[in-house]
């Protein structure tokens, strides 16, 4: 039984460190600068770009930090063919021999593009980082699941929307998402930026938890905590700039909330880099106008941020927390007597 308990033991604290602080000795400049080099390769001899990514380099975090730099920084997502699959996979989800057609002749389309136009959607992104990885021997899986953004309607996520990746090194399993870090689509235009995110490279799984649900529970990389997909689906909004500058979001777990007026409500969060009380603020859009407000009081102990606001109207109010420019969170908050 003590045995048991110690493997248990052990497992939990793998799990726990598996995220970008194993390695904090590690520079990863001369990583970033091959890929770099490497901007003008194309995607016709993958062999060829993997060991050109890699063959410089001797740990295999360092390999798979260039094969995940490269890709983030070369192939553009192309939001339109994400909303024509999407349409159509919500179209034929109840007849599977009409979803199955669609999705196998979806797949040759969208691997065409990503080889002459280098434009895919997430299933794109993870399968372009485990070729590469594993063509430089590093075992790496696709995960498959739901990922949820400002602009997702939870109200009809009924199919898994969205891929990511896990990748083994020294023996432990690390989760990364090279789609949301390669930049932003314009929902409105259609048009993409490239914009890298370096927060989504080896996350906290606990964070990642927040807007990444996958499908095999195994790839949530946690013993304990793990959310029910009702949970997941009622959880408040995080955006790219949370995995910037949180280690976790820790409270509330819920987006929405009825409070009473001069009710206090408390956000806590742990801060992955030196932030200070004055650099945090809230805004706060009441549907007819928004402004930019201090909260009631914002303190900050060992990288642990605790944040308390008081409403003193009724009225029913989107708020937004920033850390200096950054949007982290939103939350609904019903205000009322």
């Amino acid at each position: 039984m003590k045995t048991v308990s110690l493997i248990l033991l052990f497992t939990f604290t793998l799990h726990l460190q598996a995220q970008i602080s194993d390695f904090k000795t590690i520079n990863f400049k001369k990583a970033d600068s091959i890929a770099l080099e490497c901007k003008d390769e194309g995607l016709y001899n993958l062999p060829e770009l993997s060991n050109k990514l890699t063959s410089p380099l001797t740990t295999d975090v360092e390999k798979f930090r260039a094969i995940y730099k490269w890709v983030c920084n070369n192939i553009a997502n192309d939001y339109s063919l994400y909303l024509k699959n999407k349409r159509k996979r919500q179209r034929f989800k109840d007849d599977s021999i009409k979803f199955n057609t669609w999705n196998n002749n979806f797949r040759k389309k969208l691997f065409k593009t990503l080889l002459e136009d280098q434009r895919t959607i997430c299933t794109g992104y993870a399968y372009l980082v485990k070729t590469l990885a594993e063509l430089a021997n590093l075992e790496c899986e696709i995960v498959q699941g739901y990922g949820r953004v400002s602009t997702t309607d939870i109200e009809n996520l009924e199919l898994p929307n969205h891929s990511w990746n896990a990748i083994k090194l020294n023996n432990k399993w690390y989760l990364c998402d090279p789609t949301w870090a390669s930049g932003i689509p314009n929902p409105e235009t259609n048009r993409f930026t490239f914009n890298y995110n370096d927060g989504f490279f080896l996350a906290n799984p606990k964070l990642f938890a927040v807007n990444h649900f996958p499908d095999d529970p195994k790839w949530w990389l946690m013993d304990k905590d793990i959310p029910t997909f009702e949970a997941f689906l009622t959880a408040p909004i995080i955006y790219g700039k949370a995995y910037e500058n949180l280690e976790l979001h820790i409270a509330p777990k819920l987006m929405h909330h009825v409070i009473k007026k001069y009710q206090t409500i408390t956000f806590k969060y742990q801060l992955s880099k030196t932030t200070k009380p004055e650099d945090i603020s809230l805004l706060i859009d009441s549907g007819f106008n928004n402004w930019k407000t201090k909260p009631t009081s914002a303190s900050i102990k060992k990288k642990s941020l605790i944040i308390k606001h008081q409403f003193k109207t009724n009225g029913f109010y989107d708020v937004h927390l920033y850390i200096k420019d950054d949007l982290i969170s939103t939350y609904t908050i019903k205000v009322k007597s």
